[in-house]
């Protein structure tokens, strides 16, 4: 991404989304961040990011959000617990992707989960029980953006731990995989798909190789 337009980044104010700030800013890239609320927005703009206040779940917020200047791809994190209620899995995601194909955005990347649809089958059944209305809400948002027409690598992420990187971040194919993998390895994954052109129209699970459920037979995903 050598041009001068921003990376649009939705769920910025914590967890993955906070990682990938970091990264996109070390990479020395324009990022415009959309926050629900004020209470991260000096943190981020200390780093050097744009914010703009809005709701996800609200189309008028996010178009206004990013039809205003040049997105070179966006990138989006958000999502909710299943106390949530109204989540932004899916609508806030939709959102976002409907805008992003109005504003010609190069490309979207979507953090998801691994248990979304065929990587469903790498998830204890308990897990699956406990997750699964988000698992649902987390399907149909990745549908929606495969059907859309945009460019685009969606990042299913196993258990997350907030500890520094590791570097032993993989992804692949194989939807069999499953494991932890700490959020800052995530973001260093997304960042390197971001420029990657093997990426695309990828669905890749996400975890760190030291903390695998098992030792499946599998082969990583080389975005270099």
């Amino acid at each position: 991404m050598t041009n001068p337009s921003y990376i649009f980044l939705a769920g910025a104010s914590r967890g993955v989304g906070r990682e990938i700030a970091h990264c996109l800013r070390q990479q020395q890239l324009k990022v415009k961040a959309l926050l629900r609320s004020e209470a991260t927005r000096a943190d981020l703009e200390a780093m050097g990011i744009e914010v703009v206040l809005g709701d996800a779940l609200r189309v008028s917020d996010v178009e206004n959000a990013m039809l205003s200047e040049g997105i070179a791809a966006v990138i989006s994190t958000i999502g909710g617990l299943p106390k949530d209620g109204d989540r932004a899995d899916y609508l806030g995601n939709k959102n976002l992707i409907d805008a992003a194909v109005k504003a010609g955005v190069q490309k979207f990347i979507l953090i998801s989960s691994i248990g979304s649809g065929d990587s469903a089958q790498a998830l204890p059944p308990q897990a699956l029980a406990t997750l699964g209305s988000v698992l649902v809400e987390k399907e149909k948002a990745e549908q929606h953006l495969i059907n859309s027409g945009l460019i685009y690598t969606i990042i299913r992420p196993g258990g997350l731990k907030s500890e520094p990187a590791t570097g032993n971040g993989i992804l692949t194919e194989d939807p069999r995989v499953a494991g932890t993998i700490h959020r800052a390895d995530v973001a260093q994954l997304v960042c390197r798909c971001l420029n990657s052109e093997k990426a695309n129209n990828k669905i890749l699970s996400a975890v760190d190789r030291q903390m695998m459920y098992g030792q499946p037979d599998f082969v990583a995903f080389d975005v270099s």
